[in-house]
C-alpha cells in the first residue's frame, strides 16, 4: 500500500488495517514452515506495510498530542 494512501486513514482505521496484516503475516510465517509458500515476497511486503502503517499512526499520535498541549 503506497504511503499516501495509508496517510488519509485515520489512526483507528491504521490500527485495524495493521492486525489485518500481522494475522496474514502469521498464516505466511506458517505456511513458510509447511513448505507451502508460493510468493516469498509478499512476505517482505507485508512487513513493511506494517512497519509503514506503524510509523505513520504513530506520527499522527505525535501531532495529536503536540497539538493537545
Amino acid at each position: 500500500m503506497k504511503a499516501g494512501d495509508v496517510r488519509a486513514m485515520t489512526v483507528d482505521q491504521l490500527d485495524d488495517e495493521v492486525l489485518k496484516l500481522k494475522k496474514e503475516q502469521f498464516n505466511l510465517r506458517f505456511q513458510k514452515a509447511t513448505g507451502q509458500l508460493e510468493n516469498t515476497t509478499r512476505v517482505r511486503v507485508v512487513r513493511r506495510d506494517i512497519a509503514r502503517m506503524q510509523t505513520i499512526a504513530r506520527e499522527k499520535r505525535a501531532a495529536a498530542a503536540a497539538k493537545g498541549k
